[in-house]
């Protein structure tokens, strides 16, 4: 066996000597040494392509038997990222620096060797630099099929982060390469320009600092529905990225903020009000206040013939007689509680929440006034729609507020619209 292999190398050598002397035969004088890193570089490309092709039909084979993500995340994930692809170059390219000395004699054309031995080294750099971004892509596939989106979020500033410093670095060590430069004397100038760079990245660093934040904290997620009051947003998170998150409008438009705003800018989740199916809402009727009296025995007799309010208003009257049977004067309206329109009305607002079966019963549920303004007393209903889709939540809130300004004419009460004169 080791007699055959001698024979093999020895047969090369033979060869490699032959092709060195027929190519010095040929080349023109004085450029014979880039004629011969030409034609050694092709055959070492072509020796890479070949070992290249085999590894990589080696290692996929192998892979596509670990097809079911269930079972095997992590060997789906490096499969899906094409890791597997850079594990055959490095492989192949390892092959190729392992037997480019026996392509022509080593002692040969000193400049064609430094510059095949730079090539190949650039080419380790090269796919050092790719495994890189695919092992990061195979972090971000695992996640993913784990649906684990936070975790996908805090990867994604990472991963950003960890891409643009790779390029850095690897750019550096790559002219290191080429020029055949020691690296401590390109990182030792660095000092002088960091303020530069810090500069220069500064989005960067914010973003990936807000990526760790956001995730880590939960508060946001790809998908989640959300509303930005300073940009007058409301949509739902579509991609973050180390720089910009964009958020797919309900109007089928894309915005793109600043991703270090998720952690300086008011932002509000609306999410919980989806996964709940409940939306809220808040929304107020202004009435005039000159329309506002107290109800006289014939306004209550008549208001106890809505259904809602009738068995309080017997309450009411019978609990209000007795307190007049002892008061002075008991013949003037303004001795005493009495009922107002208002008041009532508020109660029948109330009472017809609690009976409207798209009103969830189970959130907050009330009906109050709010300071008064110069357009009226604003009486403030709030309570929970039980569907958050949108079009059906607008359903729901216009019907409430639709019959609620018709009723208040039941209790002559005057819905404050400015007049315009023609």
């Amino acid at each position: 066996m080791n007699d055959q292999l001698q024979e093999t190398k020895n047969f090369i050598q033979e060869l490699s000597e032959q092709l060195y002397l027929y190519i010095t035969k040929i080349s023109p004088s004085g450029l014979d040494w880039i004629f011969h890193a030409m034609v050694k570089l092709s055959l070492l490309i072509a020796i890479f392509l070949l070992a290249d092709f085999i590894f990589k039909f080696i290692i996929n084979f192998v892979f596509r038997f670990f097809r079911n993500e269930t079972k095997f995340p992590v060997i789906k994930s490096i499969y899906q990222s094409k890791v597997t692809n850079s594990l055959g170059h490095l492989l192949a390219l390892g092959i190729v620096a392992g037997i480019q000395t026996s392509i022509f004699p080593p002692n040969s054309l000193p400049k064609t060797n430094i510059f095949i031995i730079r090539s190949v080294n650039l080419g380790f750099v090269l796919i050092l630099a790719g495994m890189l971004y695919r092992g990061l892509t195979a972090f971000r596939n695992y996640f993913t099929i784990k649906q684990d989106f936070y975790k996908i979020m805090a990867l994604n500033a990472i991963s950003e982060t960890m891409k643009i410093l790779g390029i850095f670095i690897f750019s550096i060590v790559g002219i290191c390469v080429i020029f055949g430069i020691k690296g401590s004397t390109i990182v030792g100038s660095l000092g002088a320009i960091t303020a530069v760079l810090v500069l220069v990245f500064r989005d960067t660093i914010l973003g990936f600092v807000t990526g760790i934040h956001v995730s880590t904290s939960k508060s946001l997620k790809v998908g989640d529905w959300i509303g930005i009051p300073k940009y007058g947003i409301e949509g739902n998170i579509s991609d973050i990225s180390l720089l910009t998150t964009k958020i797919t409008n309900f109007d089928k438009t894309i915005s793109s903020i600043p991703t270090y705003d998720l952690l300086t800018t008011e932002i509000k989740n609306l999410q919980v009000m989806s996964e709940s199916n409940t939306r809220r809402i808040k929304k107020s009727i202004y009435f005039n206040i000159n329309s506002f009296k107290f109800l006289t025995e014939e306004d209550i007799d008549r208001l106890k013939e809505i259904n809602l309010i009738s068995e309080y208003l017997e309450g009411k009257s019978i609990e209000l007689k007795k307190e007049k049977e002892n008061l002075k004067h008991s013949d003037k309206i303004v001795n005493g509680r009495q009922l107002t329109n208002i008041g009532v009305f508020r109660y029948y607002a109330q009472k017809y929440l609690e009976n409207d079966p798209d009103v969830d019963q189970d959130g907050a549920m009330m009906v109050r006034q709010l300071d008064i303004t110069p357009q009226g007393l604003p009486l403030e209903i709030y309570c929970f729609a039980n569907d958050s889709k949108w079009e059906h939540f607008e359903q729901i809130q216009a019907d409430i507020f639709d019959h609620l300004l018709v009723a208040s004419k039941e209790f002559d009460l005057q819905v404050m619209q400015v007049s315009v004169k023609v």
